[in-house]
């Protein structure tokens, strides 16, 4: 048989289960990359807030949170966010916030963030940032409206 017709004979073979397959399910609730189970590219949530900077996590000091794995680099930053995890848990899963106000799931980098009124936000790389810093307050509130109609 020739490729074209093999081809055309596994769609073929294969289109029911296609034209049936349950629609694709939605983000997970909180960016950890294609093939990772990290949250925040291994970055601490906490440190953000304690030294005002960005610090890689330790993989023995470790936490799981609405299914991806956050890591520290102290067990009280670890104790912290495990007593409140939503103090210190990026905003919108880590995924980008200005394309969060567009409607859209992108990566956040955890190296473009911002602490805005005690919470953190993560954007995809410097040049996204600069556009969301023209309008933190206006991105927040679309950005919000976006993710809870998401049902996070």
């Amino acid at each position: 048989m020739k490729p074209r017709a093999l081809l055309l004979a596994a769609l073929l073979a294969v289109s029911p289960a296609i034209a049936f397959a349950p629609a694709a399910s939605a983000e997970p609730a909180i960016y950890t990359g294609r093939f990772s189970s990290t949250a925040l590219q291994g970055y601490d949530p906490v440190a953000y807030f304690r030294n005002g900077s960005p610090e890689k996590g330790d993989r023995n000091l470790s936490a799981d949170y609405k299914g991806a794995t956050f890591l520290f680099s102290s067990a009280a930053n670890r104790d912290a966010f495990l007593a409140d995890p939503d103090a210190y848990a990026p905003q919108y899963g880590g995924y980008c916030a200005w394309a969060m106000a567009e409607g859209k799931h992108a990566k956040g980098d955890a190296r473009h963030w911002k602490i805005v009124d005690g919470k953190l936000y993560l954007n995809y790389n410097s040049d996204i940032q600069d556009k969301w810093n023209a309008d933190i307050p206006g991105f927040i509130s679309r950005a919000d409206t976006e993710w809870s109609a998401l049902n996070h």
